[in-house]
């Protein structure tokens, strides 16, 4: 189980963005259309991969959770970037369709509402992130809570800092 855990801190912790952008010489988001599909995409397949690789090396689903959740302290302290975030929440996205793909509608349409009402990111990201317990309680008994906490906490440590200083 130990193993699933680093294997998926390990895959959420590459910064394909940075290293596209490195390689083109511009910054993240500096990327053209096609290389940002490119990184959402491998992003995405991070999340998934870290789930399926989790459950492989454990024999048990509960494997692919701990995978999950590396990958999600991986993307938000890359040791790649001296522990500072690796990106978007592309992967934490594909950990979450990976898993359950319902774990995606209650704290998507929270992201949505709150970005609506305050045109800022951190906030709708923040609310999302404290949502995801909640959610993940709603669709499974025993584990769902834990995993949503342990998923969900990684970026509640990164953006909670950002919401209080009031950051655009």
């Amino acid at each position: 189980m130990a193993l699933a855990l680093l294997v998926g801190y390990a895959l959420g912790s590459l910064p394909f963005a940075y290293w596209f952008a490195g390689l083109r010489g511009v910054g993240p988001e500096g990327l053209s259309p096609f290389p940002r599909l490119l990184v959402l995409l491998l992003e995405l397949g991070k999340g998934l991969s870290a789930v399926a690789l989790g459950e492989f090396l454990a024999q048990n689903p509960l494997g692919g959770l701990l995978g999950g959740v590396g990958a999600s302290w991986g993307q938000a302290f890359s040791p790649w970037l001296l522990l500072g975030k690796a990106g978007g929440v592309a992967p934490v996205l594909g950990v979450l369709f990976a898993v359950d793909p319902r774990l995606l509608l209650g704290p998507g349409l929270i992201f949505l509402g709150l970005w609506a009402w305050t045109r800022r990111r951190e906030p709708a990201l923040l609310g999302a992130s404290l949502s995801l317990p909640l959610f993940a309680g709603l669709f499974w008994e025993g584990l769902g809570v834990g995993f949503g906490l342990l998923t969900a906490l990684p970026w509640l440590l990164r953006l909670w800092p950002l919401w209080r200083a009031g950051s655009p």
